[in-house]
């Protein structure tokens, strides 16, 4: 059931506002799917990281609950192209939602998706098909050394893919200095915060 998507290791799923990227400000209904083996050491939802602990929730189910809320469905993760996201976001599509991804691009990509935001990691790098339809690239700075990966990755994904650059959390104050140093000499990247964070919402 798990292998066919009709069913999903769900961890949590909420509405709230999109803190990151393009579509920042904008009210969605969040879905976490339990599962990662990319295993960034700043994750900040390494309980989402052993999809066993987190309950096998049918799909038709989720679609339900999702759209009781909002028509801007954020499936993420975890790494949630672990599992076969075709179901789920045919059942979103189909009553009229708009199927929005975060993801690492680790795992070959599933589903129908209106916006695909693509987050690389170093550990284990995107499928090439991934970087080719990726809406956003959003590279994470914890360190100086991520602007040259941001720059190699940025250099696969489409002319239209809108880049972003984003402090990891905990360095937000030693890396915002050099993240708008970075932008205004190279001006084709933006800037992300994880706004919702300030905002103090999830």
């Amino acid at each position: 059931m798990l292998k066919e998507g009709s069913m999903l290791p769900l961890m949590e799923e909420f509405y709230t506002i999109q803190g990151e990227g393009f579509y920042k400000g904008t009210a969605a209904y969040f879905v976490r799917i339990g599962g990662c083996d990319v295993g960034c050491h700043w994750c900040d939802v390494k309980e989402s990281w052993n999809a066993d602990l987190h309950p096998p929730t049918r799909t038709d189910i989720i679609v339900d609950n999702a759209l009781k809320y909002s028509d801007v469905i954020v499936v993420t993760g975890g790494e949630p192209l672990i599992w076969d996201l075709t179901l789920l976001t045919d059942g979103l599509r189909a009553k009229g939602a708009k199927t929005h991804i975060e993801t690492s691009g680790a795992y070959p990509l599933s589903g129908d998706w209106d916006w695909i935001c693509l987050s690389p990691k170093k550990v284990k790098l995107p499928k090439p098909e991934v970087y080719k339809k990726a809406n956003e690239l959003k590279c994470i700075v914890y360190n100086r050394s991520d602007f040259k990966f941001a720059e190699k990755q940025a250099a696969q994904v489409s002319d239209d893919c809108i880049l972003y650059l984003q402090p990891e959390w905990s360095k937000r104050e030693q890396m915002i200095p050099y993240i708008v140093d970075y932008v205004m000499d190279n001006p084709k990247w933006k800037v992300s915060l994880q706004t919702h964070k300030y905002l103090n919402i999830p």
